[in-house]
């Protein structure tokens, strides 16, 4: 077995996984600033266009906890890596496509290469000492608000003065040098690979339910949500996630244990996660538009994209400058409260931001998403703590990606019940329907109480009293014992 890496070494590590992190951040913002040029520069309808953001979705969600499994069972270095080249070829296809198929194509491609996060979180258990794994975790955790935080000004500054073209070559460039870095310099995993083969079946499933949900939640709005399609793709995303279930707990190497996945200490934290994932995403929605509104509206700010970028580039950054705090409070009070204390704080934010919507000021919304994405950095880094201090060393990778997955269908959710609510409270400008205050009023309503409740559930996570403490160590000795349990 190899042991982790010299504190001076694993900060390397730390840093390129965390630059991976970054990267695959920038891939997921990179079209926003293109959203109303799309169908202009593709030819296509608006419709057609927005398949350009849902393929990305999609590929994700079904690719995360593939990945997850596969980096259990080969390796997760191994798995980094491959899950890199899809990223650059995706790139390379959107930056050479003049129509919207091959866009979206690449985009598709593009979202498989979205494991790389929960697949570096989980290596890092491997290669770095245990005194550093709480900080570690949470700087990787942070890297992908850095990412958003960067890859909203970059790609409108790119756009704007540019072609969109550079966008895609650059990130592509950006995926290469990740790659390259991790090849020469980041060690291999400990020999504690999961055994058993690999469960196709399961993955079809888990992939065909997840699109389902997925589509009728991110079209449902254009569909109508009462509509055939949508409500048939609602009831098959039940009905194929029953038979997974039933399917996983039947074989002997499924790619997502149910039966860990079902103790207390995981399923809270990723019910948790669901609402963190939405109460984070809220913000992201409602914060942009009332930035570039018109100030004519009387609420709106009048900011150009690149400016908006700019605006919310700081509360990006701020998840990485907490996440060394998160994690001493994990350190001396557990993963659990940390994870309680950030969801609290997103209440919070939202909660402030109720007087500051109408107030005309750029540093009022500015203060909003700062205090959000201080709660986001550390409810973030406490998650996957909480997650590796309940699995067993060889199910890391698996249970992480699942824990990733469970983010982004919180983010789906909350564009879906954001997006109703702004579609439906609106006024008319211009002959124009825009957003009114009363609907971004409502939307940092909804945040507020979810944030609430994610603190109240996260307050519920039943820890073991091994792994209380939230040092590293006793993670680690929990997990042990949990793996024990497993076996027997």
């Amino acid at each position: 077995m190899d042991s982790p890496q010299p504190a001076a070494r694993s900060g390397g590590v730390v840093g390129i996984l965390a630059f991976a992190g970054i990267v695959a951040a920038i891939t997921q913002t990179l079209v926003v600033p293109l959203i109303a040029e799309l169908p202009k520069l593709l030819d296509t309808s608006a419709s057609n266009a927005s398949w350009v953001i849902t393929a990305t979705l999609l590929a994700a969600a079904v690719t995360t906890p593939v990945a997850g499994r596969l980096g259990d069972m080969y390796g997760k270095r191994r798995m980094l890596l491959t899950s890199l080249i899809p990223l650059i070829a995706g790139s390379v296809v959107c930056a050479l496509s003049s129509s919207v198929v091959p866009m979206i194509a690449g985009r598709g491609l593009q979202g498989l290469g979205m494991g790389v996060v929960p697949l570096g979180i989980s290596l890092l258990r491997d290669v770095v000492p245990a005194e550093k794994l709480g900080s570690s975790i949470a700087i990787m955790s942070a890297s992908m608000g850095v990412g958003g935080a960067l890859g909203l000004p970059f790609a409108a500054a790119i756009a704007e003065n540019s072609s969109w073209r550079v966008l895609f070559w650059v990130v592509a460039a950006l995926a290469l040098a990740v790659g390259t870095l991790i090849w020469f310099l980041v060690p291999g995993d400990r020999e504690n690979n999961a055994s058993g083969g690999f469960d196709l079946l399961g993955a079809i499933g888990l992939g065909s339910a997840l699109i389902c949900l997925l589509l009728a939640v991110s079209k449902g709005a254009d569909w109508g949500w009462g509509s055939g399609t949508t409500l048939g793709l609602f009831a098959a995303a039940v009905i194929v996630l029953l038979v997974w279930g039933w399917w996983e707990l039947r074989i002997s190497d499924p790619l997502v244990d149910l039966r860990v996945t079902a103790r207390p200490q995981v399923l809270m934290t990723n019910a948790a996660s669901i609402l963190v994932g939405f109460a984070m995403y809220a913000q992201s929605l409602v914060v942009p538009q009332l930035l570039q509104l018109p100030e004519a509206t009387g609420y709106g700010l009048g900011q150009s994209m690149l400016a908006m970028g700019l605006w919310m580039a700081p509360a990006g950054l701020m998840m990485m400058i907490m996440s060394p705090i998160g994690a001493k409070l994990s350190a001396a009070k557990g993963p659990k409260v940390t994870l309680a204390v950030g969801s609290l704080i997103i209440g919070i934010g939202y909660g402030i931001s109720l007087p500051l919507i109408s107030s005309g000021s750029t540093w009022s919304l500015l203060a909003v998403t700062i205090v959000c994405n201080t709660g986001v950095g550390f409810a973030y880094g406490a998650m996957p703590a909480l997650i590796m201090g309940a699995v067993p060393q060889s199910e890391t990778a698996s249970a992480n990606s699942f824990n990733t997955l469970m983010r982004s269908i919180g983010s789906s959710v909350s564009a879906a019940v954001i997006g109703v609510v702004l579609a439906q409270l609106t006024t008319d400008f211009g002959g124009y329907a825009l957003p009114s205050e009363n609907g971004f009023r409502i939307a940092m309503l909804i945040g507020c109480g979810v944030g609430l409740a994610a603190a109240v559930v996260a307050s519920l996570i039943p820890v073991r009293a091994a792994a209380q403490p939230g040092s590293t160590v006793s993670q680690h000795a929990a997990s042990e014992v949990t793996e024990a349990e497993v076996k027997a």
